[in-house]
């Protein structure tokens, strides 16, 4: 396991109210949302650690229009209850971002209309622009968003490293099998200690 400052970003990924808050759209919808409530400390010491250190940090944000007309075909068969929640419309506080993460002015915003923060998002050229070629993944939710956005780097050869205690999801048999599907073959799975202790090299 090879993981430095050089040539690294951090991606942090949907830490929004939809999911890491107890009135966000998920735990109104009945899901447990106490997995995700409980990476906001982590991530972000994460995130605190990569400024430290001079890592780029990236945020995303999963949102779409008031119409979920650019959600897509299948989340609209499998969860239509979503919409009828308005979960991360853009421009709601659903949608933004929980109030421990306030964006300084070097680090990047992506919103996104979809799980990988690699689709259609500009993730891959904000990060070859910084030349980065490590990319350390934290966020929510572990199975859906994280997952896809973690296989989506290793597609493109970027060494990958997910953060186990820093990931969150409404269901713990997900996130676990998520951490070990992305562990067989996609990233380095890692703890928050890990990259910290890292970092501080």
């Amino acid at each position: 396991m090879q993981l430095d400052t050089d040539r690294t970003a951090l991606i942090v990924i949907d830490m929004q109210n939809a999911f890491c808050h107890p009135s966000g759209s998920r735990a109104k919808l009945g899901k447990d949302a106490s997995m995700c409530i409980a990476a906001v400390p982590a991530c972000r010491q994460l995130v605190d650690a990569a400024h430290a250190a001079g890592v780029p940090v990236i945020y995303t944000r999963i949102v779409y229009r008031p119409d979920y007309r650019d959600r897509g075909i299948m989340p609209h068969e499998i969860r239509p209850v979503l919409k009828d929640a308005a979960s991360c419309v853009v421009g709601t506080w659903d949608a933004d971002l929980v109030a421990e993460f306030v964006p300084g002015a070097d680090d990047f915003v992506v919103d996104k209309n979809r799980p990988s923060a690699f689709f259609n998002a500009g993730t891959d050229t904000i990060l070859r622009n910084l030349d980065v070629r490590t990319v350390v993944v934290c966020g929510v939710t572990t199975s859906m968003c994280v997952e896809s956005t973690v296989r989506d780097a290793g597609h493109r050869d970027y060494r990958t490293f997910v953060v186990s205690d820093a990931t969150g999801e409404l269901d713990r048999k997900r996130h676990d099998a998520a951490l070990v599907s992305m562990g067989y073959f996609f990233a380095h799975v890692v703890t928050v200690n890990d990259i910290v202790k890292a970092w501080a090299r």
